[in-house]
């Protein structure tokens, strides 16, 4: 069991290298595309710098913290779509009749889905969140519980938009739904916690994954506490188990294209 898993994995790493050195045929697209998404994400520094400078605190956040949120939201977003661009597409797939060509790989359908393209400007995205720690509120333990939080929000924003995705197996118009609530959370993570209240709040910890993949790690990471991080663990393990349950669920339903198509 445990070699079958390793040679999955295996896999699904090579899958993303050769995605990535696909994207690089054209180095100076490649470092372009790359450059421009942090000096995109740069642009919000100022409007933070004009904020504070008019007011101490916003919400309870500090400008430090303020940059680790963005920091944690931009690199999160990044390397979810680093590994899990497709995941991303999902609806598309299924509404088009286009996971027949995954269905014949000799590995793991799901895997194959996910990991079978990336996105060359989120690297940009998350090279600009791990600029930020660097920059404002460095420290070993720091960057040590940013990189985990990183790979725990990445699994989770792949986990929540791959549950959202697989909607479409039933619902025909679940594409539109998923995107609203993707861009929700994206939207979301990039302010302080601290100014929402009620059935705001209640959103983004309870419906939307904010909570868990920006607010709890920032806690964490300014004043460290376990029950948060295995809080956080334990979430990225169940969200992760439900979405592969409805997706084998409702690829029960795939209504196949018929399409002649070649994945190379």
């Amino acid at each position: 069991m445990s070699t079958a898993v390793k040679n999955q994995l295996r896999v699904c790493l090579l899958a993303v290298k050769y995605n990535i050195m696909r994207e690089m045929l054209n180095k100076v697209t490649f470092l372009t595309n790359i450059g421009f998404m942090i000096l995109n994400n740069a642009t919000f520094i100022l409007q933070w710098v004009i904020l504070f400078h008019l007011k101490e605190d916003i919400g309870g956040y500090t400008m430090r913290e303020v940059m680790l949120l963005w920091g944690l939201a931009a690199s999160t977003f990044g390397l979810s779509r680093i590994l899990f661009a497709r995941t991303f597409s999902l609806p598309e797939l299924i509404i088009n009749g286009k996971l027949d060509t995954y269905l014949v790989q000799p590995k793991n359908v799901l895997l194959c889905v996910i990991t079978s393209a990336t996105n060359s400007s989120a690297i940009g995205d998350l090279l600009y969140g791990l600029i930020l720690l660097c920059a404002f509120c460095f420290s070993i333990e720091r960057l040590l519980l940013f990189l985990l939080f990183t790979i725990t929000g990445a699994v989770i924003l792949a986990a929540f938009a791959l549950l959202l995705g697989s909607l479409s197996f039933w619902f025909v118009r679940a594409d539109t739904f998923a995107q609203h609530m993707l861009n929700s959370s994206i939207s979301f993570s990039t302010y302080p916690d601290g100014i929402f209240h009620g059935a705001a709040r209640f959103l983004l910890y309870q419906i939307l994954p904010v909570g868990m993949v920006i607010y709890r790690p920032v806690h964490v990471m300014v004043d460290f506490r376990l029950e948060s991080l295995l809080r956080i663990l334990a979430y990225t393990v169940l969200i992760s188990s439900l979405a592969v349950i409805v997706f084998y669920r409702g690829l029960r339903r795939y209504a196949s294209s018929n399409l002649m198509e070649a994945r190379m």
